[in-house]
């Protein structure tokens, strides 16, 4: 599956162990270099990639851990059947120059009886939060403990998941990790839906249909252009594209602010203009984070 066309693209070192990850990444470090970590639940698709190619652009060594984390999957989610391809992964990341992935052991990272969680409160009861009992309680904290095992300068994430990087700069801000939260542009298909694993769970028509998603988030866009800034009037159009296609079926459509992820009912300064809706048996969300002021709007980051 080529992606970047780098030519002859070498396979990463794969580390597995969790001492020797941290070993290698201080190591690195005492020796002047800068670290970007990408963490990833691995099924790399080109959002993935785009991480680690500004990663690689702005340090000399790139980590990328692969780990489909059971801790923030409830009970009746995907965990088992989350798509899963090391070899594939490997690849692709060996040709937009990934030096080292990291894939620790479920048992190495949660070794029995596990006890201990990393929450942050407020900001992750809104959105995906109110939806998804324990989840970011889950990402807190295997991110916590991803970001003691590779000691990076930087890490990288997407801006599709909105909520989990405001929520992942908030929890470095309080617990005073000495590492900067990089957010990217979420990537999209050429029909503009956001890229994702779960986009594989997709048919034909489902996948047709998920394009409403991002349509709705245009028109969102297109009303705060002219210059409309009521809350309600801008999710009753978002909801009235959505409801033109009958295989989607919304959990949420709200504008929040990026601070406390509260719903605004006027819109104005940093904010995340935020859905999540099934398809089929996939749960798609996607979003678009705008500056709003005087001037117009900016898109973020």
């Amino acid at each position: 599956m080529p992606i970047c066309g780098r030519g002859e693209a070498l396979m990463p070192e794969l580390i597995s162990d969790l001492k020797e990850m941290r070993r290698v990444v201080k190591e690195a470090r005492r020796a002047g270099k800068t670290v970007g970590f990408v963490p990833t639940m691995g099924y790399f698709h080109r959002g993935h990639l785009s991480l680690m190619e500004r990663a690689r652009e702005e340090n000399d060594l790139v980590v990328v851990s692969i780990f489909v984390n059971p801790t923030q999957f409830g009970p009746t989610e995907d965990f088992r059947e989350y798509p899963r391809d090391l070899e594939r992964d490997l690849a692709l990341a060996g040709e937009v120059g990934v030096d080292i992935v990291f894939h620790p052991p479920v048992e190495d990272m949660y070794p029995p009886p596990y006890r201990t969680y990393v929450e942050v409160e407020g900001i992750t009861e809104t959105l995906c939060g109110a939806f998804r009992p324990g989840h970011f309680r889950g990402v807190t904290t295997v991110v916590t403990k991803l970001f003691h095992l590779v000691p990076a300068d930087r890490a990288y994430f997407g801006a599709k998941d909105a909520q989990q990087a405001l929520v992942i700069r908030k929890m470095v801000e309080d617990l005073n990790f000495d590492i900067e939260v990089v957010i990217c542009p979420t990537v999209r298909e050429e029909d503009g839906l956001a890229m994702s694993s779960r986009n594989v769970y997709l048919g034909e028509e489902e996948r047709r249909a998920a394009t409403a998603l991002y349509r709705s988030l245009c028109v969102a866009r297109d009303l705060l252009e002219k210059g409309e800034r009521n809350s309600s009037s801008i999710l009753s159009e978002m909801h009235r594209v959505l409801d033109e296609e009958p295989l989607v079926r919304p959990e949420y459509v709200e504008i929040v602010d990026c601070q406390e992820m509260r719903p605004l009912d006027r819109v104005e300064g940093e904010v995340v203009v935020a859905l999540a809706a099934r398809v089929g048996r996939a749960r798609l969300i996607d979003n678009l984070m705008l500056r709003v002021d005087e001037e117009g709007i900016t898109l973020l980051p």
